[in-house]
């Protein structure tokens, strides 16, 4: 993906992943969520794995990944056809 596809996905999906600084500790931050997505998307990669590359724990990886895909579906569903029913399924496993 070029820098610019990247930067246009991240200014559409990122006031939907913002989340909000605490006292405790600063969010994660929207290029972070989004880069560790498609990081985990493309090498598939166990959360225990991809925490020394992004610094953020297996668990909040496992949160921040799926809230990030579901944001992603939203703001590309005019881009996305997935099938919706199971015959349409069963072809495109077939």
């Amino acid at each position: 993906m070029g820098s610019e596809t990247y930067n246009e996905l991240l200014r559409k999906v990122s006031p939907l992943i913002k989340k909000q600084d605490t006292i405790m500790r600063d969010a994660i931050s929207p290029n972070e969520r989004l880069s560790a997505t498609f990081r985990f998307l493309a090498s598939g990669q166990t959360f225990e794995d991809l925490k020394f590359l992004t610094a953020i724990s297996p668990q909040s990886l496992g949160v921040l990944i799926m809230e990030t895909c579901l944001e992603i579906i939203k703001v590309l569903k005019t881009y996305i056809k997935l099938p919706a029913t199971e015959n349409e399924w069963e072809a495109v496993a077939t």
